[in-house]
């Protein structure tokens, strides 16, 4: 038992989670604080519109950067110590980022009014599509160099990095949240991405690869190879997000903006968690797929990740659901209470979202493409359609139990693809 300890231990997914493990405490910090200030200063409501925003702007940070940045952390790692095959994919990477980066910029500010009509049900919104828009490509260019130094396994420097964006973020929404309530806090969700470029360019400047000419002509063959993770990250783009902004419309629609601002918070909370094991998924658990090429040894990477993950998935979500109120207390203020129906059913799915997750992202690392668009399409659409038959029926914590259903279906399918090939059962 001591032995197994003491491997478990010293394996590299355990130090990813330590280096990984200040970071994402600042970012828990950071993030609590966030949410803290904005509920405290804006409401449900108010929370409700910044959900909005923050739904359309990861889509286009998605498209932004070409949907490649999975694919870009895979090559690096495959061909780190091939340098002339390095440089190719890094050049066709970086192309890539600037031209979907640069026409997704063009198009978010010539059609800032109706963006802001869409998603923010007001016109008056329309400046901050195109700050967004201006600060697109800079950002895109931030995730692109995050992704090479993911590739190279480089965690310290990732890590430093994600807490001095994390704080900028803070910075950045305490102090317009400060100034303008409502209006800085859109605003803030919208502009600091760009200046972490600044820090990223930094840390990179004495890098071998980075000092190289990152601009080259290109090359079919791998431009095929990107296309396939441009698939799959824009389906992503367009499913999780998409699926977020019609539920919430339909709550608002159907109930209030109040109401939509409870399903709001408890996605918040959901989040806060998630993003520790996101983290390290794809920090360590991403590259380590994407180098394994024999299925036995795959299978024992994956199994060996459950049983490191399981149990402390389980023992989090526990113990968050005994202290809700606390939660509330702590993250939001007396005027989200109401939110404390929402958390059994949200958090018995986000269980079975994290173990879907582990099987999900051997789609990414190994390229089946067309495998994670079907799954993709499939389980977003149903989310909606659960949720607005669950919503009519139960409320909106309906919404919860929609997840929580639409998640477990996720994870046995998960399990059933997988389960031939890997041979999981066993």
């Amino acid at each position: 038992m001591i032995a197994k300890t003491k491997k478990i231990l010293s394996s590299d997914l355990v130090k990813v989670f330590s280096y990984t493990g200040f970071s994402t405490l600042i970012k828990l910090i950071t993030s609590y604080v966030t949410v803290k200030v904005v509920a405290s200063i804006i409401g449900p409501s108010g929370v409700a519109l910044v959900g909005q925003l923050q739904n359309f702007t990861s889509i286009f940070t998605t498209i932004g950067a070409g949907g490649i940045n999975n694919g870009v952390v895979k090559y690096v790692s495959e061909y780190k110590e091939d340098n002339a095959s390095l440089q190719k994919y890094l050049k066709n990477g970086f192309k890539l980022t600037a031209y979907f980066s640069g026409i997704s910029s063009v198009f978010l500010i010539i059609l800032s009014t109706y963006f802001s009509r869409w998603i923010l049900f007001e016109e008056k919104y329309s400046y901050l599509f195109i700050l967004f828009g201006v600060n697109l490509m800079l950002l895109s260019f931030n995730n692109f160099f995050l992704s090479v130094l993911n590739g190279f396994k480089e965690f310290k420097k990732f890590v430093i990095i994600n807490i001095f964006t994390n704080i900028l973020s803070l910075i950045f929404t305490i102090v317009l949240v400060w100034l303008y309530d409502l209006k800085g806090a859109l605003i803030a969700l919208v502009t600091y991405q760009g200046f972490v470029l600044l820090i990223t360019l930094y840390y990179l400047r004495k890098k071998t690869w980075f000092s190289k000419q990152l601009w080259g002509s290109w090359d079919k063959q791998i431009l095929k190879k990107y296309f396939s993770y441009t698939l799959m990250a824009l389906v992503t783009a367009m499913t999780l997000p998409v699926s977020q902004l019609l539920i919430r419309g339909y709550i608002i629609k159907e109930y209030s903006i109040t109401d939509a601002g409870f399903w709001e918070g408890i996605n918040k909370i959901s989040a806060m968690y998630l993003m520790f094991i996101t983290t390290s998924f794809s920090v360590y658990y991403l590259p380590k797929l994407a180098e394994i090429t024999d299925n036995n040894i795959l299978r024992k990477e994956i199994i060996k990740t459950y049983k490191i993950i399981t149990p402390v998935v389980f023992v989090t979500l526990l113990t968050i659901y005994f202290l809700k109120d606390l939660v509330i207390n702590i993250l939001f203020t007396k005027d989200f209470y109401p939110m404390k129906d929402l958390f059994l059913w949200q958090l018995i799915g986000d269980f079975f979202k994290i173990m879907s997750w582990l099987l999900a992202f051997v789609m990414v690392a190994k390229s089946m493409t067309k495998l994670y668009i079907v799954t993709e399409i499939v389980f977003a659409v149903s989310l909606v359609l659960l949720s607005y038959y669950f919503i009519n029926i139960s409320g909106v914590i309906g919404s919860t139990k929609s997840y929580c259903i639409n998640y477990f279906l996720y994870f046995v399918v998960m399990i059933f693809v997988f389960n031939k090939k890997l041979k999981i059962s066993k």
